[in-house]
């Protein structure tokens, strides 16, 4: 099925480790992104490795792939308006997740996610690959 998601950081990196391929979602037509959350939590694991350099090659040519979105004043809105909703709820989640969840409900994309906390979110659309 065709469609635009967004990828979280454990999909990318089950991605960048070869444990998933993406060529049949995107033989699909499936448009494929990175929040530049996602992008930040990569280099930052590439950085503490003991391979950055060709961990952060890796990154590079997934980003050729799956363009990165920046967050703007849009998404902080979406971010402070999901925040507090998980926080009245007595829900909160990962602060870099919320960040991620407001750029996907932002931009109407499918988050793809092994995380069972996006479960919380409300609006947010989320799918496990």
């Amino acid at each position: 099925m065709s469609g635009k998601y967004l990828l979280d950081t454990n999909v990318a990196v089950a991605v960048l480790n070869g444990a998933l391929d993406l060529s049949p979602h995107r033989a699909s037509g499936t448009e494929l992104y990175l929040s530049a959350i996602v992008a930040g939590e990569l280099c930052f694991g590439a950085e503490k490795s003991e391979r950055v350099e060709q961990n952060l090659s890796a990154i590079d040519r997934l980003i050729a792939r799956c363009p990165v979105i920046p967050c703007d004043a849009t998404t902080a809105r979406h971010y402070a308006r999901l925040r507090n909703r998980l926080r009245g709820k007595g829900r909160p989640i990962p602060e870099n997740d919320l960040w991620i969840a407001a750029t996907a409900i932002e931009h109407g994309l499918v988050l793809v996610s092994r995380d069972e906390h996006f479960d919380q979110v409300e609006g947010l659309l989320v799918e496990s690959w």
